[in-house]
């Protein structure tokens, strides 16, 4: 346990300016975005950009341009919630049909297995079905949520887990932490958009 604890306190101090920024953006976005405030998106997009450059830095470069798809959709949910609620106060939640949902899986699978065969061609990774998994899922989460979809929140608690589950293999305990409270996060905001889509079915 104090290996654990002393790795996560080496990734908090080793973590540069920018790292910093990265993640206090991150969680300031998904605590945002799990209370449903329009300021989740100016907040993602400045996230997201931050994400971009380390990405960039560090030659991960497949996953930097994957932060360029996510500045767009957090800028298409924006324009959506805000446009789409007409003269409500906000955009309600919505559920998907169960034939949605097993087409969202699927599209997500199928962008797995692209991501595999055309990016792990040019850019190797250690492992490459779990990272096309993250990418493939986190896209089609962030789609969701861009719709205001509830269902976002499940692939986004599926992402996390696979990711905490994964660094926490690897041993490396600070990433996992931080996996950890978007875990939490995610959690938290799947509660709230539930009890606000009942709230106004039965308002």
């Amino acid at each position: 346990m104090d290996a654990i604890l002393d790795n996560i306190r080496q990734g908090f101090a080793g973590a540069s300016a920018l790292d910093q920024a990265n993640l206090a953006l991150g969680v300031t976005g998904v605590a945002l975005m799990a209370r449903r405030s329009l300021w989740a998106f100016p907040v993602g997009l400045v996230a997201v950009s931050v994400q971009g450059v380390l990405f960039f830095q560090t030659r991960f470069y497949a996953d930097a341009a994957l932060q360029v798809f996510f500045f767009g959709a957090l800028a298409w949910g924006w324009r959506h919630w805000v446009r789409a609620r007409g003269a409500e106060p906000e955009l309600p939640v919505t559920v998907l049909r169960w034939r949605t949902r097993v087409q969202v899986v699927v599209a997500a699978l199928v962008g797995m297995a692209a991501w595999v065969l055309v990016v792990g061609r040019w850019m190797p990774s250690q492992m490459p079905w779990r990272d096309a998994f993250i990418a493939a899922f986190s896209v089609a989460a962030q789609v969701l949520q861009a719709r205001k979809h509830l269902e976002n929140w499940a692939l986004w608690t599926v992402v996390n887990g696979v990711a905490i589950a994964s660094y926490w293999s690897a041993e490396l305990a600070y990433t996992a932490f931080l996996y950890g409270i978007y875990l939490v996060l995610g959690l938290v905001g799947w509660v709230g958009w539930h009890r606000a889509r009942e709230a106004r079915a039965h308002g």
